[in-house]
C-alpha cells in the first residue's frame, strides 16, 4: 500500500473477484438500505442463490430487527468463514496496488464519477468541531457503533459502502482521472449491471505507479491548499460504516508498536470519493413527521418556542433565507420562516425544537409520503424541509461542525454504493 499522509490518501491492494464471476450476482447494495422492506433482500437472496456475492460478506440490517442473538450471531460465524473460504479458494484475485476510476448510471442518472481509494482513519473525527482532513457530515449515533465494530473484528477483508465528498469544482480529481483513463482506450477492471434495476457501473484500475494516479494525488494536494479550514474530505454516505471502522482500528493499534501503526491495513478505510459538484449526485433533503399531538398545537408550540427568533407564518412561500412548511391534507400549507433562526440550517432549528419538546418523530423521504403520513392532523404534523444547497455543503460543516441527524440523502435508494471492490484489513 502506497500512503499519501499528508493528505490521509493511501492507494491500497484492491481485491476484486476472479474474471468468471457474474459481477450481476456478486454486487449487492449497501447494507443499510431498504431497512423496512424483507421483500427487496428476499428478491436478492434469491437472485444470488448459491453464486460468489458480496451478499455472502455483510450483513443487512433488515435483519437486525427481527433476528435474536443467537441468529445474528450465526450470521456473523458464516460471514466470518466465506470471507475465509473465498481468500483461500481464490474467489478473489491477487490485490493490486493502485485506485479503481468508476462510471455509475441509474435509472435517474446516466452517470455519477467516482474514485475508489483509501482513507487514513488517524486523520478522521466525528466530534463536532473537529479541524481533522476527513470528517463526519451529520451527529454520530454511538450505538450503532459497536454492532458494527463486531462485524469488522471478525472479518479479514473490508467491502466499502462508504462515499467520500471533495469539494472540487473544476473537477480536477475524478473527472480529470477518468477522462485520462478512458482516452487510453484500457480495457476495464469491471463492467456490470447491477441487480434490482440499479443500473450499471463501470471501473478502469489505475496503477499507483502511473501518471494518473499521481494526478489524482496532485489535485488532492492541491484542494487541500485551497481548503479554508483544513477539511478536504467529507462523509457522504457511510458516517456510522467509518465510524466503525475508526473504532476498530483503535482496537487493533493498542497492541501494536508505533512502527507497525504506520502501515497496518486497518488504519485505512476503503471508500469512493465522489466531487460534490457531480451533476449525477442529488442531495434530497429528509423531512419530518411528529405524531401524537395536533397540528393546530404543534403550530402554537413553535409560535412560543421560537418567539425570540422573530418567527413570522405565512400562507406563501415569503423567500426568508430559513423557512420551512407545515403541511395541510387541503392543501392550505404554512409557511414558517425566521429572522435570527437558533441553527444556520432549517433542518437545524426544526430539529433542536423537536428535540426540546421530546416529541415522537419519523424522517421520511419524498413529500408524497410525508403528506400521507400526516393527513390526520389531529394526530400528526408534517414538516416540509428545504434543500440543501451543494454550494454552500462544506462551508456549514466548517461552520455547524456537523450537519444535525437525518439532514439530507445522497439520492434515493437504489443509487447508493454497491459492494465490489474489497481491501485486507487483518495483518
Amino acid at each position: 500500500m502506497k500512503t499519501f499522509n499528508n493528505i490521509a490518501f493511501a492507494a491500497p491492494d484492491i481485491l476484486l473477484p476472479r474474471e468468471d464471476i457474474d459481477l450481476s450476482k456478486w454486487a449487492v447494495i449497501a447494507c443499510d438500505q431498504y431497512t423496512s422492506e424483507p421483500e427487496y433482500w428476499n428478491s436478492v437472496e434469491a437472485n444470488v442463490g448459491d453464486a460468489p456475492s458480496a451478499l455472502r460478506t455483510v450483513l443487512p440490517e433488515v435483519y437486525l430487527p427481527v433476528e435474536t442473538p443467537e441468529q445474528q450471531e450465526a450470521r456473523l460465524a458464516n460471514i466470518k468463514a466465506t470471507i475465509d473460504s473465498y481468500l483461500d479458494n481464490g474467489v478473489w484475485q491477487s490485490g493490486k496496488e493502485g485506485f479503481i476510476v468508476l462510471d455509475r448510471a441509474t435509472p435517474i442518472h446516466p452517470s455519477r464519477k467516482g474514485l475508489v481509494a483509501a482513507f487514513d482513519l488517524e486523520q478522521y473525527s466525528y466530534t463536532p468541531g473537529n479541524t481533522a482532513l476527513i470528517r463526519a457530515t451529520e451527529g454520530t449515533v454511538l450505538s450503532r457503533i459497536p454492532p458494527r465494530v463486531k462485524i469488522r473484528a471478525n472479518a479479514r477483508v473490508e467491502l466499502p459502502h462508504i462515499m467520500i465528498l471533495i469539494d472540487d469544482p473544476e473537477g480536477t480529481v475524478v473527472e480529470k482521472a477518468w477522462d485520462a483513463t478512458t482516452a487510453t482506450n484500457t480495457t476495464p477492471c469491471y463492467d456490470t449491471d447491477l441487480m434490482e434495476g440499479s443500473g450499471h457501473i463501470k471501473g478502469y484500475f489505475l496503477d499507483s505507479t502511473s501518471e494518473v494516479a499521481q494526478g489524482v494525488v496532485d489535485a488532492l494536494t492541491a484542494l487541500k491548499g485551497d481548503s479554508v479550514d483544513k477539511m478536504l474530505f467529507a462523509v457522504g454516505d457511510g458516517n456510522h460504516s467509518l465510524a466503525s471502522a475508526k473504532a476498530h482500528w483503535d482496537n487493533v493499534k493498542a497492541n501494536l508498536s508505533e512502527k507497525e501503526r504506520l502501515t497496518h491495513p486497518a488504519r485505512y478505510a476503503l471508500a469512493e470519493i465522489v466531487n460534490i459538484h457531480d451533476k449525477g449526485l442529488d442531495f434530497e433533503p429528509i423531512h419530518r413527521v411528529v405524531f401524537g399531538i395536533s397540528r393546530d398545537s404543534f403550530i402554537d408550540k413553535a409560535k412560543e418556542h421560537f418567539a425570540p427568533c422573530g418567527l413570522s407564518v405565512s400562507d406563501k412561500a415569503t423567500g426568508a433565507n430559513q423557512e420551512f412548511i407545515i403541511t395541510s391534507p387541503d392543501g392550505n400549507d404554512l409557511y414558517m420562516s425566521m429572522a435570527n433562526p437558533p441553527h444556520s440550517l432549517a433542518v437545524g432549528s426544526v430539529q433542536m425544537f423537536i428535540d426540546e419538546m421530546g416529541y415522537e418523530v419519523d424522517y421520511i423521504h419524498g413529500e408524497d409520503s410525508v403528506r400521507k403520513l400526516a393527513a390526520d392532523t389531529a394526530t400528526s404534523v408534517g414538516i416540509l424541509m428545504p434543500d440543501i444547497s451543494k454550494h454552500s455543503f462544506f462551508d456549514t460543516i466548517a461552520a455547524e461542525g456537523v450537519f444535525p441527524r437525518k439532514t439530507f440523502s445522497m439520492g434515493e435508494a437504489f443509487e447508493k454504493r454497491f459492494y465490489l471492490e474489497a481491501k485486507r484489513i487483518d495483518g
